[in-house]
């Protein structure tokens, strides 16, 4: 093998070349000084968490202990309901009960740092077709969600079974940017059928917070039904795994399966 001598010449006309591809490089990635945070690692930015419930009420006895947690650490929490409940107050309107329920909705969502966003679909006539699954496909998009909560779908709710389906499709629809989806339970063995969770929160320590805004609602009895249903499940839950109140989820993706929630640190 022969040797070269490398002379000053063919330095400088190694740097010159060398710089004439940074530049070049640099002009054609367009430099800019604000990064994408849609590209940043999930450890490193503030998420968009979403969840779609089928009514006021169903996000708040669910899984508003893991989005008090999701929104206390910085993260940007979204709640999507599918209706304002308009068949859940016996006596009044739909416009009535749409109104006080979406009133409750909206100071529950206040105690946990979340924004409330609605559908537009009517509580008990909830649909699923071409046409609402664009509309609905649209309007989630438009949150640019990480990650989304929605209903297990064997459920004996047909509007919880909805908001499940459009979830999905939207996830399906979804292809750049696809965001990460789990299901969540409601009142186990008496709404949500087969659910076995795969994914345990921790939530004793936002557990007050979530009281709170699940006692919003007033016209559902919220009170009550905690007591009966939401608080047997989260206590169970939390035993399951050694603490003191718990939120379960399931994984729409099988790479998921037994992984923390992207966001939030591990049990």
């Amino acid at each position: 093998m022969s040797l070269r001598r490398v002379t000053r010449r063919d330095m400088l006309l190694t740097s010159a070349a060398t710089a004439g591809i940074s530049a070049t490089n640099a002009a054609q990635a367009g430099a800019t000084t604000q990064p994408d945070t849609r590209r940043m690692p999930e450890s490193k930015r503030p998420l968009s968490i979403v969840c779609v419930g089928a009514h006021p009420d169903d996000p708040e006895e669910t899984s508003f202990g893991t989005l008090a947690r999701y929104a206390e650490a910085g993260h940007r929490v979204t709640v999507l309901y599918l209706t304002r409940g308009e068949r859940g107050i016996r006596g009044k309107s739909l416009d009535e009960a749409a109104a006080i329920r979406t009133a409750e909705a909206e100071a529950a969502c206040k105690i946990i740092g979340a924004t409330p966003v609605f559908a537009g679909q009517i509580d008990g006539d909830t649909e699923v077709n071409t046409r609402r699954i664009a509309d609905f496909t649209k309007l989630l998009a438009a949150q640019k969600p990480d990650v989304v909560f929605t209903h297990w779908p064997i459920d004996t709710h047909a509007d919880h079974q909805a908001a499940s389906i459009l979830t999905q499709q939207a996830h399906l629809q979804v292809k750049e940017d696809r965001f990460r989806l789990y299901f969540f339970e409601v009142e186990s063995g008496y709404q949500s059928l087969g659910f076995v969770p795969q994914i345990y929160v921790d939530i004793s320590a936002t557990l007050a917070k979530k009281r709170s805004a699940f006692f919003c609602h007033v016209s559902q009895h919220g009170e009550e039904t905690y007591r009966a249903h939401s608080e047997i499940i989260e206590r169970f839950r939390g035993r399951e795994i050694g603490v003191t109140a718990a939120e379960t989820f399931i994984p729409m993706a099988r790479n998921d399966r037994g992984a923390a929630l992207p966001g939030l640190d591990a049990l």
